[in-house]
């Protein structure tokens, strides 16, 4: 796991941590938190040493959702993943307080390294597969996660959002044409697209969000925005470069033939019927990657927004995390606006239509 920051922010964070601990888990009194590295956008990390238990500390949301709603939520992510065999377990709460405002969840340490690629795109599409190999509950039991009638419609109210910062994302035009361009496309086919299986989807399945235990076996480690939808969109989402450069530990660009080699890897470990059909997980991956790229130009304009001052919905506020993260995810969005990227995403996708039609 990463080593902790030392940061006065996060040595105050800590200190809340621990005092929330000793109010709700009197048990964990002994341990006082260690922060880890900040790393995400939505959570501070603190390890409880020789507990084997990690302290998740929201930020903010991303599914936009108040305090107490929003641990409901994030509980169910990992309730509801956890008997995959590849994500951690939750051991508990810590309620929204005065110290703590978004409260946090407690989730098991898993220990292990982080993934490489494309060594390990065997063991995150196995990990993959074993998720939305799990049993669809019932109608009536699915909430509080996101369930909706029609997943990648749903899928484009939600890039229809976020392209409206579009224009305020200040755009080089090829890029724009591009986003714009495939959009349509997607608009046009998703009509023509066959029904996909729904099932418990992870919607945020990039390489970064796995480590790699000891025996080879991968585990998502980050579960906030679950939900039940099309599977063939966590198989995007992990084999998009939106995705594979997106951590710095495990940053790669995959070849054609390594992302066709995950997709079918998946498949027969998921089994071709729930799995779908190529072409229209091609699609599924345009989608993906408009929600990718549009919430990159969303970033790019809220982020400079002064922080929030309640416990209510999303904040990408550049004051909620270390001056490093901001910069490195400044990059990355700057990486996936730009026409070379926009162009080499809109060419792949080309050419795996183009494979997935012989």
């Amino acid at each position: 796991m990463s080593a902790p920051t030392q940061s006065s922010d996060s040595a105050e964070r800590a200190q809340q941590v621990h005092a929330a601990l000793v109010h709700e888990h009197p048990n964990l009194a002994a341990h006082l938190p260690e922060p880890m590295l900040d790393k995400g956008l939505a959570h501070w990390h603190f390890r409880l040493p020789g507990t084997g238990w990690i302290a998740r500390v929201p930020k903010q949301s991303q599914m936009g959702l108040a305090a107490d709603a929003n641990l409901a939520y994030q509980s169910a992510c990992f309730t509801r993943a956890a008997p995959s065999g590849h994500a951690p377990k939750l051991l508990g709460l810590l309620s929204p307080s005065a110290d703590l405002p978004r409260g946090a969840l407690l989730v098991e340490e898993i220990v292990g390294r982080p993934a490489r690629l494309p060594a390990d795109l065997n063991a995150i599409m196995d990990a993959l597969a074993a998720i939305h190999a799990l049993p669809l509950p019932a109608e009536g039991v699915r909430q509080p996660l996101w369930d909706p009638a029609s997943p990648i419609q749903a899928l484009l109210v939600e890039i229809d959002a976020q392209a409206a910062h579009l224009d305020a994302a200040g755009l080089a035009h090829a890029s724009r044409a591009g986003i714009d361009a495939t959009l349509a496309l997607v608009r046009a086919e998703i009509a023509l697209a066959r029904a996909t299986p729904k099932r418990l989807i992870a919607f945020d399945a990039h390489p970064g969000n796995f480590l790699i235990r000891e025996n080879g076996v991968a585990v998502l480690v980050d579960l906030e925005k679950a939900r039940y939808g099309v599977p063939s969109l966590d198989i995007a989402h992990a084999t998009l470069v939106t995705s594979t450069t997106w951590d710095l530990e495990s940053s790669a660009v995959l070849n054609a033939a390594e992302v066709i080699g995950a997709y079918h890897r998946w498949t027969l470990a998921l089994g071709g019927a729930s799995a779908g059909d190529g072409r229209d997980w091609v699609l599924a991956r345009a989608a993906m990657w408009l929600w990718s790229v549009t919430w990159c130009a969303k970033w790019r304009v809220v982020s400079h927004q002064p922080r929030q001052p309640s416990a209510h919905g999303e904040d990408w506020s550049d004051t909620m995390s270390e001056q490093q993260l901001h910069s490195h995810v400044r990059d990355r969005v700057d990486d996936y606006l730009s026409p070379q990227r926009v162009a080499f995403v809109i060419d792949e996708l080309e050419n795996l239509d183009r494979a997935f039609r012989v």
